[in-house]
């Protein structure tokens, strides 16, 4: 089944391009099928990017998905038109009343700062709470996820005196996950942060499970049951030639940024890179999508009664 976005996105004509189903408003309304309702929290600077990058992977399932962009509430991102935001994004403010069987948190460049001093902390964590009430399975990337680590277990982050950058291989260390059903004992995927949270401060009895990691990068994919949260500290959603556009970037702008490792054929910034991360992209979201598919309430307002449960117990 094909994902539902809007018609004029620019991520759809990307995705047709790619073969990827995308059902238009109209035939949407047409059938008499509940789809499965994700909600997309775009933190990153590149926006448009990121849209094309999520809407690809919860496009490539065989359920038919509606995706609905979501932005902090005041505040302006200073990389995408106003006119982009204001057409497709809604404030959380007015999707709060609303339930998703699935919510994602993407990144945002603010790893170097205490989560105390990000300007929008106050209304994330009311958005980590909300997702308790009213989202059935979450997805955090990056540094949401360290974010959504400390909100709800007072996990730190650990800044890096230099940047965590490349292509790195990570170990399956729960192969009967059902996040990490098909994947490779080891797989690659591209890293991208200044700051990482260790596994001495994922301690027992938090309910924490830790899926996958790296020896040079450490923690990965971490499954927060209690929570019903998925975090990737990592970014298994990238294109292919996102790290090189990072690498450029921060080059250009007078950065002493390194190339990254394991990603450029010879370290040579002038090759294309090769994408080893790709397939294990699309299984982890798919199974995640398949994971929320099998538990979620048919009746959207349902969803969230699992926390009233666990209050009540």
């Amino acid at each position: 089944m094909p994902i539902k976005i809007p018609d004029d996105l620019p991520a759809r004509r990307t995705l047709e391009a790619e073969g990827v189903m995308v059902m238009r408003e109209k035939d949407a309304m047409r059938q008499d099928i509940r789809p499965m309702r994700i909600g997309l929290l775009n933190l990153m600077p590149d926006k448009i990017s990121t849209e094309t990058q999520i809407a690809r992977l919860i496009g490539s399932t065989p359920l038919q998905v509606e995706l609905s962009l979501v932005r902090i509430s005041d505040h302006v991102p200073r990389n995408t038109a106003a006119g982009h935001m204001e057409a497709f994004y809604r404030p959380w403010e007015d999707v709060q009343e609303e339930r998703f069987d699935g919510f994602i948190v993407t990144g945002a460049p603010v790893e170097k700062l205490p989560y105390e001093e990000v300007r929008y902390w106050p209304e994330l964590a009311r958005i980590f709470d909300w997702t308790q009430t009213h989202v059935h399975r979450s997805f955090a990337i990056c540094w949401a996820a360290q974010a959504a680590l400390h909100h709800f277990h007072a996990i730190p982050k650990h800044g890096l005196e230099a940047k965590a950058f490349g292509v790195f291989r990570h170990r399956n260390l729960v192969p009967d996950s059902p996040y990490l059903r098909g994947f490779s004992d080891d797989f690659s995927i591209p890293v991208s942060r200044w700051a990482e949270v260790r596994r001495e401060d994922v301690a027992k009895g938090r309910g924490l499970t830790v899926l996958a990691d790296s020896e040079e990068a450490g923690l990965c994919l971490v499954h927060d049951a209690g929570h019903r949260m998925l975090h990737m500290f990592n970014h298994v959603e990238y294109d292919s030639g996102t790290l090189a556009d990072e690498y450029h970037r921060d080059n250009a702008s007078g950065g002493t940024i390194g190339v990254p490792a394991n990603y450029f054929p010879g370290d040579n910034p002038a090759a294309p890179p090769e994408n080893r991360w790709r397939s294990h992209a699309h299984l982890l979201f798919g199974n995640w999508i398949n994971e929320m598919y099998q538990t979620t309430p048919f009746d959207l307002l349902h969803i969230g009664e699992e926390a009233t449960v666990a209050e009540r117990a």
